[in-house]
């Protein structure tokens, strides 16, 4: 099965990588710190629109099988 992820999560992953990357060529470690966090909730706001973003694109799709199905 082939997963496709949304240009939302795409985003906010492209987002958490940048952020990783200036936080590993950082010499201060508490903003290193700062940034890491904030790319780890960038993963997850990634995680949470690719599923709610999925959810969306099945349900049109279920919606009109239940209707043809009750046809």
């Amino acid at each position: 099965m082939m997963v496709q992820i949304s240009h939302r999560a795409k985003a906010y992953f492209e987002t958490a990588r940048t952020l990783l990357r200036a936080a590993q060529t950082m010499t201060d470690s508490a903003i290193a710190g700062q940034l890491k966090a904030l790319a780890d909730d960038y993963e997850r706001r990634a995680e949470r629109a690719s599923q709610v973003d999925a959810a969306k694109a099945l349900s049109p799709s279920s919606a009109g099988a239940e209707r043809e199905s009750r046809a």
